[in-house]
C-alpha cells in the first residue's frame, strides 16, 4: 500500500492520481501508454473508472461501516497523493491528461493569467481562456480514442464541453445523466455496446455535501451509502472482462468557522495584494510589484504559526506541483500559503458568500485531503 508523504513536495515517480488513467490505458492494450501500470492491474477488454469527488482515503477508512463493498476490498487498495494542491480542478487536470500541475498548468482553483493579468476560475471557467490553449496536453481519453478504445464519459449534462471537461479530459463521448443510478445504467450500457471500452464516471455528491454538511457528519455517511450500494451495483452488471477502479479527486476536512481568518479584517495582510488566488485551505498571492518580501513578511508574523507562506520559487524548485512548464510559471502565485491541519482564511469581501459558509474544506496537505483511494476490482474473466 503506498502512502503519501504528508505536508513536503510530492515525489511524483511514484504512485499518483496522475497514475491512475495511464494504468487502465496500459491494461487496455493502448500503445501509448505501454509499461505504465504502477498498481499491478490486471489485464482487461473493458474497464470502467469512478470518480467519486471527495472520497478520501482517510475518510474512506474511518467511515467504512458505511461501505461494505469498498470496505472489503481497501486491504488491497492504494493509498496514493492526489497532487498539489487538492482541488477538483487541479486534480482533474492530473487525471485527464496523467501529468503533473507544473505540466498541464491547471494549478489551483482560481489562479492568474498572466497574459490579462485578471484571475481564473479553473472550476467554473467562467470567462476563461481557451482550454485548449491554457492546457495543450493530449489526453488519456483522446490517446485510447485513437487507440481504437470505445471511450466514454458518464456525468452531469452541464460538464459536457465546459472548459475544465475541454481542458483536462477532453476525447471523450460524453453521455449525461442526473442520478447516481442513472449514471450506472448508463456506463454499463456504454460497456456493454463496444469489445473494447473505457468508461468514466463521475459522482460529485459526496464532496457537496462534506462542503455543507461537514465530511463528519451523518448526511456524508448516509450519501457514502448510497456510492456504495452504487458500485456493488456496478459490478454485478459490468461484463464479465470489465476492469473496474474507483478513485477521488481529494479528500476533505471540516474547519470549524471559529478558525477561519476573515481577510476583510486584515488590511495590513491585504497591502501590496494585487490578486487573491486560491481558495481557504491554500491561497495564491499576486503582489505589486516589488511587494513580495513585505507581505510575506507580514503574512509570517501574523499567521506563520497556522500556515506556511512560500514563495513561488520554492514551491517550483522543490516539485510541488511537479516540473512547472514556462508557460504555467506565471499562474502561480508569487506567494502560496499552505495552512495547517486546522485553519483556513476567507476573505468575504472577495470570495462568493456560499464558499465562506462552508464547513468541509480542502486544499492544503494534510493526510486527509492528499491521500485518495485506488481501488481495483479485477474482470470476472480474464483476457
Amino acid at each position: 500500500m503506498t502512502t503519501p508523504d504528508s505536508a513536503r513536495p510530492l515525489d511524483w515517480s511514484r504512485g499518483s492520481l496522475a497514475s491512475v488513467l495511464p494504468s487502465v490505458a496500459d491494461r487496455l492494450g493502448v500503445p501509448r501508454y505501454a509499461g505504465a501500470d504502477v498498481f499491478a492491474m490486471p489485464e482487461a477488454r473493458r474497464a470502467v473508472v469512478v470518480l467519486v469527488d471527495g472520497l478520501g482515503f482517510d475518510l474512506l477508512r474511518q467511515r467504512s461501516g458505511h461501505a461494505p463493498f469498498l470496505r472489503e476490498r481497501l486491504p488491497g487498495s492504494h493509498r496514493v497523493p492526489c497532487g498539489f494542491p487538492t482541488t477538483t480542478a487541479t486534480s482533474m487536470g492530473s487525471f485527464g491528461t496523467g501529468l503533473p500541475p507544473g505540466a498541464h498548468g491547471l494549478v489551483g482553483m482560481q489562479v492568474l493569467d498572466p497574459q490579462t493579468d485578471r484571475l481564473v476560475n479553473e472550476l467554473s471557467w467562467e470567462d476563461g481562456p481557451d482550454p485548449r490553449l491554457w492546457q495543450p496536453h493530449g489526453t488519456v481519453f483522446e490517446a485510447a480514442a485513437a487507440a481504437g478504445v470505445e471511450v466514454t464519459m458518464v456525468g452531469p449534462h452541464y460538464f459536457e464541453g465546459s472548459g475544465l471537461t475541454t481542458a483536462a479530459l477532453r476525447g471523450a463521448r460524453f453521455t449525461a445523466a442526473r442520478s447516481l443510478d442513472e449514471r450506472v445504467a448508463a456506463a454499463v450500457a456504454a460497456l456493454r455496446a463496444a469489445p473494447r471500452a473505457l468508461v468514466y464516471l463521475y459522482w460529485g455528491e459526496v464532496d457537496k455535501i462534506g462542503h455543507v454538511h461537514g465530511c463528519q457528519s451523518w448526511q456524508w455517511g448516509e450519501e457514502l451509502e448510497s456510492v456504495d450500494r452504487a458500485l456493488a451495483s456496478l459490478a454485478d452488471q459490468v461484463p464479465d472482462d470489465t476492469l473496474i477502479v474507483v478513485t477521488a479527486d481529494h479528500g476533505m476536512v471540516d474547519i470549524p468557522h471559529a478558525n477561519r481568518l476573515d481577510l476583510i479584517d486584515e488590511p495590513d495582510l491585504m497591502a501590496g495584494v494585487r490578486h487573491l488566488g486560491g481558495e481557504p485551505r491554500c491561497l495564491q498571492l499576486y503582489t505589486l510589484e516589488g511587494a513580495t518580501d513585505e507581505v510575506a513578511h507580514a503574512w509570517r508574523q501574523r499567521v506563520g504559526g497556522r500556515a506556511r507562506i512560500l514563495r513561488r520559487e520554492q514551491v517550483v524548485d522543490e516539485g510541488w506541483f511537479g516540473q512547472v512548464e514556462e508557460r504555467v510559471a506565471g499562474r502561480i502565485g508569487d506567494l502560496v500559503v499552505v495552512m495547517d491541519d486546522s485553519f483556513a482564511m476567507v476573505h468575504s469581501g472577495l470570495m462568493r458568500a456560499e464558499l465562506v459558509r462552508l464547513l468541509g474544506l480542502h486544499g492544503s496537505t494534510s493526510d486527509a485531503e492528499l491521500a485518495v483511494p485506488v481501488i481495483v476490482v479485477p474482470p470476472r474473466r480474464g483476457v
